[in-house]
């Protein structure tokens, strides 16, 4: 959905506000106006507002800078992530009005089960975004899922399959596929074969039909993530050297840190962290490092930000991300033991079924007339349970394979909580193959703040070097 939305404001713009555009993930853009000195809880209260989003949890605003989303510390004034022209007075009558300035509204914390969005508007919002994560993602290994993720797509957003209606082109391939898969197979053959899915859900509720899509993009290992790009320190003497790009990514993940090694552009991966196996995340000026938890420190990942507010800003993304992975542990398990149950008494009720259908077959081949009043066909509405496919972590501290999915029978469970010292927290985020990536939210406000005491935001590095720290025992 694409569209325009403006809160109201009479006349022309008064001097002391300045006009925001902000970005949703359904593509529909709010304009807004907000006080020069406002800080960004007010402008994502006026994006919540005029939105209708009840639970914001999950979300929060974002700022592009070198082609990274920088999610902002909602404590801090607004001046800190837009250009300098925004303490610029406007004088009246000065002709055409400058561009406005922009933000995004996305996904900063990743959840794998969508019950846990309880507002329907705040789901909705998630779900698009990981549509648009869904057709940037590259899992050339997993194309079987991206069909059930057209189906389900389909399913969430035209309802049950039906004739003549949905024949033909009724839905645009580009919309549910990404480009590989459509270079790959074309267009005909998506055409051919999604409509065939697409039918498969019918009876399924648009609700439950975005609650499968969000498991289901959950599992592809580049959509729930966020992805930095880093600089490898090549040691030099006693100093290190920064290189002249940065060839490292690292990737924040659902249940911890993954990095990558760009080899001939293209990612490897090198190490999967899950958050019980690091054991601290710290920051001096530049340098960012991470601690595999058991291990001396002579074995610690070392690399380069580019400049110490980045760092910060990493730094409290990785430090609010795990605490809420810690948070949100036990409604998780209760959600799986709740599936489970529900999994068990319709596979009950489907062995009952099975049953009469075979006692119900035996009496007919002993009379002559077909036909019984009460026999039960549970083909077309029957309950059928879904693949189970998690993302589990490697069981050593570094995991040197090529991909951190793997196949299982069940969910994996709960990660056994740790104690963690959080110094001072800050944002941050970053695309993958130089796409744009994801987006923010903020967890509460009583968690923002600056790491090692700093207060430079995107705009330039002008205070000290700082330091900060993460330490899980």
């Amino acid at each position: 959905m694409c569209g325009w939305r403006k809160w109201p404001w009479d006349g022309e713009m008064p001097s002391e506000r300045r006009e925001v555009l902000v970005l949703l993930p359904t593509r529909e853009r709010l304009r807004l106006a907000v006080g020069v000195q406002a800080a960004g809880h007010e402008l994502f209260q006026q994006v919540c507002d005029l939105a209708g989003i009840r639970e914001a949890h999950f979300f929060g605003l974002s700022v592009i800078r070198n082609s990274e989303h920088v999610f902002m510390d909602l404590e801090q004034k607004l001046s800190k992530y837009f250009s300098k022209d925004w303490k610029r007075e406007r004088h009246r009558g000065s002709g055409r009005p400058g561009a406005p300035f922009v933000a995004f509204l996305r996904v900063q914390y990743y959840v794998e089960n969508g019950r846990l969005i309880s507002d329907r508007t705040a789901r909705h919002l998630y779900y698009c975004h990981l549509k648009e994560r869904v057709l940037r993602s590259q899992c050339a290994h997993r194309e079987e899922a991206y069909f059930l993720l057209a189906a389900y797509g389909l399913q969430a957003d035209l309802g049950d399959y039906r004739e003549p209606a949905h024949s033909g082109r009724y839905f645009e391939p580009q919309a549910y596929f990404p480009q590989w898969i459509i270079t790959k197979r074309g267009s005909a053959y998506i055409l051919r074969h999604a409509p065939t899915l697409h039918r498969e859900q019918g009876g399924l509720s648009p609700k439950e039909a975005v609650l499968r899509f969000i498991r289901e993009a959950c599992r592809l290992e580049d959509v729930p993530v966020h992805f930095f790009r880093l600089y490898k320190v090549q040691l030099r003497g006693r100093q290190d050297k920064k290189e002249d790009r940065p060839t490292i990514v690292l990737g924040l993940t659902l249940r911890g840190v993954q990095v990558y090694q760009e080899v001939n552009r293209t990612p490897q991966l090198l190490y999967d962290f899950p958050w019980r196996h690091i054991g601290k995340l710290a920051f001096l000026g530049k340098r960012f490092e991470l601690w595999p938890d058991g291990l001396p420190a002579a074995r610690k990942l070392v690399y380069r930000t580019g400049c110490s507010w980045r760092s910060r800003h990493l730094l409290h993304l990785l430090s609010t991300s795990h605490q809420l992975h810690l948070t949100l542990q036990p409604p998780l398990q209760r959600l799986r033991q709740l599936e489970e149950a529900q999994e068990k008494k319709c596979y009950r009720e489907s062995c009952v079924s099975d049953v009469l259908e075979l006692d119900l077959d035996l009496d007919l081949a002993r009379r002559p007339s077909p036909g019984s009043p009460g026999s039960g066909d549970n083909r077309d509405g029957g309950w059928r349970p879904p693949h189970r496919l998690s993302l589990l972590s490697s069981g050593s501290h570094c995991s040197s394979h090529s991909s951190g999915i793997e196949a299982d029978s069940q969910l994996a469970g709960p990660v056994e909580p740790g104690e963690m010292s959080v110094d001072e927290p800050v944002v941050g985020a970053a695309a993958l193959h130089g796409e744009e990536p994801p987006s923010s939210s903020r967890t509460s406000q009583s968690s923002r703040g600056t790491v090692g005491g700093g207060r430079g935001g995107p705009e330039g590095d002008t205070q000290d070097q700082g330091e900060g720290s993460v330490e899980v025992t």
